[in-house]
């Protein structure tokens, strides 16, 4: 028994791969802008959600009593601004920036000399990055399939 492997339309295929750095542009920023969603809302979602251990105290205006996130948690959720400021900002066509814009949000981030830090950014980007890393893989991988599609036969 023999099989034959044929390769065909090679420099069709190989010219096709020259272009692929400019036919991957496009996919590669959705990527990016999905990525910074992704980051967006693990940071909201580190906020909303999880067992908070700091203390309880009292606040006022409007009256309530509040728990607070101990050093190392993502901030607890109190009024809901922390969460409102978290935004995606597209700088450019390659640049898409996730921010938070409470005034606050780089003392928890960062803590200061009083404040040990309760960082959402940063881990929400550590979670985010293989899922991130996955879906650029993963269109490399279908655009190479498209391109090689019909060159090899049996």
């Amino acid at each position: 028994m023999e099989l034959k492997i044929k390769i065909q339309n090679l420099d069709e295929t190989l010219k096709k791969f020259g272009k692929l750095k400019d036919e991957l542009k496009e996919p590669f920023r959705e990527v990016v802008k999905g990525g910074a969603q992704l980051i967006r809302g693990e940071a909201i979602k580190s906020i909303q959600t999880g067992a908070k251990s700091g203390i309880v105290y009292e606040k006022y205006n409007p009256r309530r009593t509040h728990k607070s996130s101990a050093p190392g948690q993502p901030p607890a959720s109190d009024t809901g601004n922390l969460v409102r400021n978290i935004r995606v900002k597209q700088k450019d066509k390659d640049n898409v920036e996730v921010q938070s814009n409470a005034p606050y949000s780089a003392f928890l981030e960062f803590g200061t000399s009083k404040m040990l830090p309760r960082p959402f950014l940063f881990p929400a980007f550590e979670k985010s990055k293989f899922k991130i890393t996955e879906a650029v893989s993963n269109k490399i991988k279908q655009k190479i399939k498209e391109l090689t599609k019909w060159v090899i036969t049996v």
